[in-house]
């Protein structure tokens, strides 16, 4: 069985973050990791944020998480654990997510970043794959977590 983990770099949302924490829970991700800004499901009061669990449907109950500021140390330590790496973004050295292939891998570690600006260069500088998904309309773009849903039920299910 594929052991899977998710990275949310500098996700600013609250229902980004609860739509995350659904579908990777409906994937059968093991953990995800909170990196750079990206908020957690409970405050500094240990009270949960209305915005995420409202999203969530408790999900962030079911899956682990962990905070953590350096999205690159982490990466890392994944990477030194055995972790193959793959980056969901825009880029001229990105291929389709559908080409990727993992029946054969069972670390996978996924990053998505931030809605407007991505994910930093030192970020994708240690992937070892950059995925995208190709884009058809004007826009060129998908939510974050909508393009999470697409690309991890295409890791689980290949």
């Amino acid at each position: 069985m594929k052991e899977i983990v998710v990275i949310l770099h500098n996700i600013r949302s609250l229902y980004n973050v609860g739509s995350f924490f659904r579908t990777a829970d409906a994937a059968g991700c093991q953990k995800i990791y909170l990196t750079g800004i990206t908020p957690t499901p409970i405050d500094v009061f240990n009270k949960p944020r209305q915005q995420l669990t409202k999203v969530s449907l408790g999900a962030e109950k079911y899956v682990k998480w962990q905070q953590m500021k350096s999205a690159t140390k982490l990466l890392k330590k994944l990477k030194k654990e055995g972790y193959e790496i793959f980056c969901v973004e825009q880029n001229k050295e990105s291929i389709p997510y559908y080409k990727i292939k993992t029946h054969n891998k069972q670390k996978i570690a996924l990053i998505l970043g931030n809605e407007i600006k991505g994910l930093s260069l030192a970020i994708l500088k240690n992937a070892d794959k950059i995925l995208e998904i190709p884009m058809k309309g004007k826009k060129e773009s998908l939510n974050v977590s909508i393009a999470f849903g697409i690309v991890i039920f295409h890791l689980i299910n290949n």
